[in-house]
This record gives C-alpha cells, sequence and structure tokens, in this order.
C-alpha cells in the first residue's frame, strides 16, 4: 500500500490531506502529521487579539473529519524529516515511513534575531492563537492605561497584511473603548513604501493604504531595520536606496505588535538538498524537491526568492489563495507519480486578498502574485469587513466537513471573476 504523508495541519496542510483523499486512489494510506490535533485559523488571530473572537470560535479538532475522510491523524508532532530514508521520526520518539511527502509544516517565527523581540521579550504577536491570547491581555492594559503603540512588520519579514489589519483593527477597539485620542500610533515597517506588502504593491495599494493610516492618525516609517525592543520603545534605522542609515528613530512605545521574519522550522532545517539557507523547502515549478523527487512542499515554508532588491529585506507573502493553488498543483501531481507519469501540473499562485479593518478593509487581486500580471486590482470599502467574517466561516466549516473546493465555491469564484484561481496549468505537451 503506498503511504502519502502530509507534515503540518496548517491553512495548507489539512487542505492539502483532504485534496489527496479525493484524488489518489482510495487504496492510498493518507496521513496527516501535525503538533496536536486542533486547526487553528490564523487569519482571525487579530480578532482574538482585541476580544472579538474566542478561542473556541476559530478552532476546529480535526479528528471527526479525519475519520470521516479516512484519513490518519498523528498528532505526536515531527521531531526530524530524513529523506534520504523516506522516514519522519516523531517526537514520541515513534516514526512513519513514506512513499511520498507533502511538506507543509508553515514557519517558525524567528524573534530571536532581534533583541527584545517577540512575546517572551517586551512585543507582542498575533502569529499563534496562544500569542493573540496573550496579546488581548495586553490590549486590556493599554485601554486601562493608554500609551503609545507600534505596530509593523521587521526587516526578512514576508507577512505584511496582518500588521497593517491589527493597527486598524487596534485603532477600531480603541475608538470603541473611547481611549484613542490618548494612543499615538506608528507604523513601522521594512517595505520600501506603505502598500509594497512584499508584492512591489497592487494595484493602489499604496495610495489605498496610505490614505487609511493618514485618515486614522497614524504616523508611518518605511524602509526600517529595527536593532532592539525594550520596554520603553522600538530602535529603528532608517535605510536609504544605497544602504547607508538615513536616520534613527526612537519610538516610544508602551504597546508593540510587529510581525517577524520566517524561516523554516526545526524538523526540516539545515538538509542538505531539500531547503536553502533560511530552512525553506527548495521547489520547482511543480512544487516538487529538486533533490528528493518524492518530496513536496505547498504554503508559507516553500522558497521563494524576493520580488528585486529593496533598501531592507522584504520576502514574498503566500496568501492563502495562493497556498490553495500550490494544493491543488501537488494533488495532480502526486496521483500522476503514483500513475507512472510526470509531474505536469503548476499552481496559479494568483493572490486575493482581504485586508479587514474593523469596520472597512482593502481586498486586491493579483493574477499572478508575482509580475507582471493580468489582474492588478484594489478597492477598498465596508463590505471587505463583512467578506472577511463570510469568508472566515465558510473556511472554518470546510474543515470541519473535511471539504477541499465544494462546487458552490468554485461558482463563487467565477462570480468575482477570478475563477482561475485555484486552477492548474499543464505543461506543454
Amino acid at each position: 500500500m503506498v503511504t502519502v504523508v502530509v507534515l503540518g495541519a496548517g491553512l495548507g496542510g489539512t487542505i492539502m490531506a483532504y485534496e489527496l483523499r479525493d484524488r489518489v486512489p482510495a487504496e492510498t494510506e493518507v496521513v496527516l502529521v501535525n503538533k496536536g490535533s486542533i486547526y487553528s485559523f490564523v487569519p482571525s488571530n487579530p480578532w482574538v487579539a482585541v476580544g472579538w473572537r474566542e478561542r473556541e470560535d476559530v478552532e476546529v479538532d480535526l479528528h471527526s473529519a479525519c475519520a470521516r475522510r479516512k484519513i490518519t491523524l498523528m498528532p505526536q508532532g515531527a521531531e526530524r524529516v530524513h529523506p534520504n530514508e523516506n522516514r519522519i521520526s516523531l517526537l514520541d520518539g515513534s516514526s512513519i515511513a513514506y512513499d511520498y511527502l507533502v511538506i507543509a509544516t508553515g514557519p517558525d517565527l524567528a524573534f530571536d534575531e532581534i533583541p527584545g523581540f517577540g512575546p517572551d521579550g517586551h512585543t507582542h504577536s498575533v502569529c499563534h492563537i496562544d500569542h493573540a491570547l496573550m496579546t488581548r491581555e495586553a490590549f486590556r492594559r493599554l485601554v486601562d492605561n493608554p500609551g503609545p503603540v507600534v505596530i509593523g512588520a521587521v526587516q526578512g519579514a514576508s507577512c505584511f497584511g496582518p500588521a497593517y489589519e491589527f493597527a486598524f483593527i487596534l485603532d477600531k477597539a480603541l475608538r470603541d473603548a473611547k481611549v484613542r485620542d490618548k494612543v499615538p500610533m506608528t507604523f513601522v515597517t521594512s517595505e520600501p513604501y506603505i502598500g509594497h506588502l512584499g508584492l512591489d504593491g497592487v494595484g493602489d495599494t499604496k495610495g489605498l493604504l496610505e490614505s487609511a493610516l493618514r485618515n486614522r492618525h497614524i504616523k508611518w516609517i518605511t524602509s526600517a531595520r529595527v536593532s532592539q525592543f525594550t520596554d520603553e520603545g522600538v530602535t529603528a534605522e532608517e535605510i536609504s536606496e544605497d544602504g547607508s542609515v538615513k536616520a534613527i528613530h526612537q519610538v516610544p512605545s508602551t504597546f508593540t505588535m510587529m510581525l517577524p521574519a520566517f524561516r523554516g522550522v526545526a524538523a526540516v532545517r539545515d538538509i542538505e538538498g531539500l531547503t536553502n539557507p533560511r530552512g525553506f523547502i527548495l521547489a520547482d515549478k511543480h512544487q516538487q524537491n529538486p533533490r528528493f523527487s518524492n518530496v513536496f512542499s505547498v504554503g508559507v515554508g516553500v522558497a521563494i526568492p524576493p520580488m528585486g532588491k529593496t533598501p531592507v529585506p522584504v520576502g514574498v507573502p503566500k496568501t492563502g489563495f495562493m497556498i490553495e493553488s500550490m494544493v491543488t498543483a501537488t494533488a495532480h501531481n502526486i496521483a500522476r507519480l503514483m500513475e507512472g507519469k510526470a509531474p505536469n501540473a503548476q499552481g496559479t499562485w494568483n493572490a486575493v486578498c482581504l485586508a479587514d479593518f474593523g469596520d472597512g478593509g482593502i481586498a486586491f487581486v493579483a493574477q499572478p502574485q508575482i509580475p507582471p500580471r493580468n489582474v492588478n486590482w484594489s478597492s477598498s470599502g465596508k463590505w471587505v469587513h463583512a467578506a472577511k467574517i463570510g469568508f472566515e466561516k465558510y473556511f472554518l466549516y470546510k474543515v470541519k466537513l473535511g471539504k477541499s473546493e465544494p462546487f458552490y465555491e468554485k461558482l463563487a469564484l467565477q462570480a468575482l471573476g477570478i475563477d482561475k484561481l485555484k486552477s492548474i496549468s499543464l505543461d506543454a505537451g
């Protein structure tokens, strides 16, 4: 019997297991390895951090869905991948062998790369549900004792949308608490300009996001390289295009939330031929590792080079819709290999993002995500907030059901004019 293991039960890994179950022969064993059995909807963490959601609102226990779909769930967690042996050693001392492996672990959060950074230091986080719940307690203290706030993303970060979201959601929550007038806010980012997003902008994200920050009285510093965090604030160097230090900013802060740089998780890091120096999984256009042909990867852990030179290092985001495109291509390609055929599917890597502001938001569509693009569009309005809530409820429902892409989802995407969002392209010939 052929065994396909999916490592990681986040957005990419959970849907990967479901889609493999739909694609590969029924007798194939599909195994989902994760640290714990809980799926957590990370995009909702900014809402959790200001008390708009509870943990149980954004989590799903995967036992029922996996049992229904005949997927073996192994919640022990992975200690190390051994691609030369086609084996994963698990944290409980056992191991599992595989014929095919899909790595969907997500990232390790590199808080240790800047002094004072992270939940164990002087800053808060919305990257994990546990972090978001800790941030909620800090938010409540901020309401009781207002002071200056810094929000943003540090050098090397590749996920900027949640930083903007949290800045605007925090602004709305502070207005609701009637203390916004006592909280000066500064947005500090490694992006070369507001709205770059690691994508060199999409449509008029620069103008839309600058206007949104300005209307909410949030100042900003771009091309920022943070050197340290303290309990009194943030030290950031503003870098010029030639790499010189333009200015050093000492930004006072009693509440700081900045997104970290990512790197590969310990289970895969420093494996020759599998990962790059940051621990991200090397993959070709078919999501297949060049050295280990039975290893594929999807999601945030995939190695994607930066889009171009910037004064401060900026990574490329892997949006949820882009990840689902990777998933579809990977399921197709593994099924092809099992039939004795060569992989021939490529993810479209289109990007759709709904950035919620608490009472409005900005949406953008980039097809493909990396320029030049066929579609390069952005828009704002209250509808974005409603759409984000709808997507949250729908996606969690999909995870509970054990579904990959129901028919009505396909119709909804077509109605938005993005019917190719999850489709794959096949190699010519």
